[in-house]
């Protein structure tokens, strides 16, 4: 009897430490399962702090896009603490904006701010970017991908202003030629804009509208040289940006061709200058706030990361008509 006593209580002894061990098995099993809670939290939760900021812009040759890189850099310094602002240019080249793109990801960027070359060619390294935890805007431009926020000019606006101007000078008639860009969405809002405000007007013929000067100034002397042998009377060119709209006043010169006039976009220093000359025949520029569209980018970048959600995530930024007649109270860029 002693004997199957002890046995008994050597095999209850034993029972009780299994469950013993049963019981911290699921205590660690637990533990285990909250540290990983823990983990994922941690990084799904944003940071805290805004420390790096990728800027993708179509070209840095333009002045345009320099107010944009200015304005970031403007902006991130009055946030402080010491905020990396790097600012690529893709000349306008899909391929290697969205090479830029992924790189600024791979890079752990904090902030990726861009102005996109193709809105629809962008989307997947815009998603393989948010995907990866990065904030990322679009300035400028639309983009057919989930963005944290869109800011832009109102583009529309800017096309509508600048071709009403050209109405109300020709009073209602006249041969107006448009030099389009790079098919960009602001590009085609303006494009939409002008068309708006000319169709108004029977007795306006818009004789020319596809040729594409690439928003450069030697597109626009290119374009405009061709446009002025093949048609002998203009009356008004729309110039989608402000760049190729100073080619063209440079292909009149070059023309001797004085009896028109240009209506640019962008309010650029290169503009103004052109306007100042007696002797061109730069009139106009809707005037867009690239800095200022930067500035608001990383102030709603900058919220975004410290958790705060913006208001609205899609920002128009009204332009303003500058002429000769009002250019001494233009401050610029």
């Amino acid at each position: 009897m002693k004997r199957i006593t002890l046995i008994v209580g050597i095999l209850g002894f034993a029972v009780v430490g299994c469950t013993n061990g049963a019981q911290n098995s699921d205590t660690a099993i637990s533990n285990t399962n909250k540290a990983t809670n823990i983990s994922v939290e941690s990084l799904s939760t944003p940071n805290k702090k805004l420390q790096t900021i990728g800027v993708a812009l179509g070209d840095l040759g333009n002045p345009f896009y320099n107010a944009v890189q200015k304005g970031a850099e403007t902006e991130a310094q009055k946030i402080g603490g010491n905020i990396r602002v790097n600012a690529v240019s893709s000349a306008f080249d899909l391929n290697q904006q969205t090479n830029q793109i992924e790189n600024f990801t791979a890079a752990n960027t904090d902030l990726i701010i861009l102005s996109a070359v193709d809105k629809k060619g962008v989307k997947p390294v815009i998603d393989q970017a948010r995907l990866a935890g990065r904030v990322v805007i679009a300035v400028d431009s639309a983009v057919d991908a989930d963005v944290d926020a869109m800011i832009s000019s109102n583009n529309t606006q800017a096309g509508e202003v600048a071709c009403q101007y050209i109405a109300d000078r020709l009073k209602g008639q006249g041969n107006v030629v448009i030099l389009n860009g790079t098919p960009m969405d602001s590009i085609n809002q303006r494009v939409s804009g002008c068309e708006k405000s000319l169709s108004k007007y029977p007795n306006i013929k818009l004789i020319s509208k596809e040729q594409n000067a690439e928003g450069t100034r030697d597109g626009g002397l290119r374009v405009m040289s061709d446009l002025l042998t093949t048609f002998p009377k203009i009356d008004a060119v729309f110039a989608t940006n402000d760049q190729s709209g100073v080619g063209a006043d440079l292909a009149a010169k070059q023309a001797r061709r004085k009896e028109f006039f240009i209506v640019g976009v962008d309010g650029s220093p290169d503009a103004t200058k052109a306007m100042e000359d007696k002797d061109g025949v730069f009139a106009a520029t809707a005037a867009q706030n690239p800095a200022g569209m930067a500035q608001k980018a990383v102030q709603i970048g900058n919220d975004i990361i410290e958790g705060k959600k913006p208001e609205s995530s899609n920002i128009l930024i009204p332009v303003k008509l500058v002429t000769r007649e009002n250019l001494s109270s233009y401050q610029g860029w």
